[in-house]
């Protein structure tokens, strides 16, 4: 064989190997990703688990307050219709499940604010003890879209970086989107009492 012909089975031979190293550490990266959407889903799950449970508390305390408990519930069941496609973690998606959540979130404070008029209520074992949970859950969901955020941040590098971003649009690796602060929340609430 002429000494041409070994150089470019070579150089065939390298581009190959690199192509399966990329697209292996792509596929790796990817399922990190996938890995950490499942943790984001499963904390807004366990908050939605917890919501019948602090609406029945709540419930047997407040006669008044049932348009407030109908809109967590309505606000519940429309957050847990949303799901997203773990290989379709688009901009516009994450943007609509953000939003349902979003809702949810507004609807639980709205709930916890209707508990200052009925001391009986805030004295409630069960009930601290689910306000504890939920604000636990509340931590969580922060913890698991941070981890989310970082997991798509170590995926969109690797896809957009030279020669990586070759080989992932070849295989069609495409860009994951991040979780983006709510609109109108660099804003600081007003507190008054």
């Amino acid at each position: 064989m002429k000494k041409s012909t070994l150089i470019l089975i070579g150089v065939i031979a390298l581009i190959v190997i690199y192509a399966i190293s990329a697209y292996n550490g792509l596929v790796k990266k990817q399922e990190q990703l996938h890995s950490e959407w499942a943790q984001v889903e499963t904390q807004y799950q366990r908050r939605a688990d917890l919501i019948p449970n602090l609406v029945a508390t709540v419930q047997g305390y407040t006669k008044h307050e049932s348009n407030t408990l109908k809109e967590v519930v309505e606000a519940r069941s429309k957050a847990t219709q949303i799901n997203i496609n773990p290989e379709k973690l688009d901009a516009e998606s994450l943007a609509q499940y953000n939003k349902a959540q979003g809702e949810l979130s507004q609807a639980l404070g709205r709930l916890l604010m209707v508990t200052e008029a009925y001391p009986d209520l805030k004295a409630s074992e069960q009930f601290i003890a689910l306000q504890a949970e939920l604000s636990g859950c509340e931590n969580r969901i922060a913890v698991a879209r941070k981890n989310y955020n970082s997991s798509s941040k170590d995926y969109n590098i690797s896809c957009r970086r030279f020669p990586n971003n070759l080989f992932a649009s070849i295989f069609g690796f495409s860009e994951a989107a991040y979780f983006k602060a709510e609109e109108g929340s660099q804003k600081a609430p007003k507190v008054s009492f």
